[in-house]
């Protein structure tokens, strides 16, 4: 267990609000890695949440969702490789930030959702790595904002960036 001095979490900044995420590098090391991996390069910086279910979750880190002009493909971008699922035990509960995956359990990269529901079914078929600990109501606006076939929100729904920061420097 690292201590609090050392131990990091992710601020993403949106277009609606920033959130900040716990990680769990506990349960599920080597998502925890790429995602912070990923987010230093500056990875997530100008893409969109592209998929928003309301009571169900906010689909994001598509590198495909920074060109407006590909919304057709949006969904389908990686990092160019995939990573190895790691299940766990920890719930899919609300504020629950998770691996997106294709039906092949071993084929997340980059993209990852936050719940805003409790899809319990989730449980052990997706890669459970941190929890909202902040910016609640940031997901809620997401969440609940209008969306169009296939659930695209109306609104450009912008990641600014997803900054990893040591956890004692988030008040």
């Amino acid at each position: 267990m690292s201590s609090d001095s050392t131990k990091e979490i992710a601020v993403i900044s949106t277009t609606e609000g920033e959130m900040v995420v716990e990680l769990w590098p506990d349960v599920a090391p080597k998502t925890v890695e790429n995602f912070k991996t990923l987010a230093r390069k500056g990875f997530y910086d100008g893409t969109c949440f592209h998929r928003v279910i309301k009571g169900f979750m906010i689909q994001g880190g598509d590198p495909l969702t920074k060109d407006p002009t590909r919304e057709r493909s949006w969904g389908t971008g990686d990092p160019g490789y995939k990573i190895k699922a790691e299940f766990n035990d920890r719930n899919h509960d609300r504020g629950v930030l998770s691996m997106a995956r294709s039906s092949d359990p071993d084929s997340a990269g980059c993209q990852f959702f936050i719940c805003h529901g409790n899809p319990r079914f989730l449980d052990r078929q997706y890669t459970a790595f941190g929890k909202l600990i902040k910016g609640d109501e940031v997901l809620e606006r997401i969440a609940t904002t209008s969306t169009h076939t296939p659930d695209r929100p109306d609104k450009r729904m912008g990641v600014e960036s997803v900054k990893i920061v040591p956890a004692n420097s988030v008040k």
